[in-house]
Formats: structure tokens, sequence, C-alpha cells
């Protein structure tokens, strides 16, 4: 067992690291699993949990909308990235579903404003390869070399 004291210090760091950047749970899990106690983590990531300062889910939301906003990803690697931060995948599965739409007409965007960086220096077909080898759908792909020629 341990002491409240011991409890609130371990909390305020936790806290610090979280509030500097979002974190998801698995990020807090794997910086503080060497220097807090098992059971003090566990039960300082559920409080947190409780209190909505961790929540996967609105990690998920919050970094898509940062990839919208600067970055140009397919689907795919939106899903790559959320994965590496040890968000559950049918989480990552269940919003990528519910926002298919949204992240099929950015994708296509993303798609189109990659054709036409590269366009300057590399062929229609090294562009088609490339953007399949990110993870780009065909069809995008084809939608925005079409948009190209026109």
């Amino acid at each position: 067992m341990y002491t409240i004291e011991e409890f609130d210090r371990y909390k305020t760091k936790v806290l610090k690291y979280i509030i500097y950047k979002k974190r998801t749970e698995q990020e807090i899990r794997l910086k503080f699993d060497k220097t807090i106690e098992e059971e003090i983590l566990e039960d300082i990531i559920e409080e947190l949990k409780e209190n909505n300062y961790i929540s996967d889910e609105d990690y998920i939301k919050r970094a898509v909308n940062e990839f919208i906003a600067l970055k140009n990803l397919s689907i795919k690697e939106i899903k790559c990235k959320l994965f590496s931060k040890g968000i559950q995948s049918n989480l990552i599965d269940e919003y990528i579903s519910n926002n298919i739409d949204i992240l099929e007409e950015y994708e296509k965007k993303s798609a189109e404003n990659i054709v036409t960086k590269k366009s300057v220096n590399m062929d229609e077909n090294e562009i088609k390869q490339y953007l399949l080898k990110k993870g780009y759908k065909q069809e995008n792909v084809n939608i925005a070399l079409e948009a190209l020629e026109d």
C-alpha cells in the first residue's frame, strides 16, 4: 500500500506530463513504468480517466483534426500513427468508420496536394507508386491524377 502523499506527488508528476501535451494512456504507462510503482500508476491512471484528463477517444479526435489541418496523410497512415501511440485498434477503427466521409474527402485532397507537389520532378507513374506505397486508396490516387490532367 502507499500513502496519500506518495499518490499526490506522483499524480502531480503525471498531470504535468499530460498537461504539457495531451497523451495516450499507453504513453503515460511507458513514461512512468520504471519510476512509479505499478499499483500507484494504475490508480492514478484510473482517477485521471474518471476526471477526463486521459481519454484515448478524445486523443484520436484531436490528433486527426491536427493531421487534417497540417499534414497530407492517407487514412492508413493516420491509422498507423494512432496505433503507434498505443491506442487500441478497435477505437481507431470505430472512429474511422464513424467519420469515413470526412476522412475520404481528406485523403482525396491530400493525394491531390501530393500530386501537385511531386508533378514538378516525378512522372505520373512514379507519383502513383509513391501514393500507393503510402497507403492511399487506388481510387483516390486515380482521382488526384485526373485532377492534375485537367
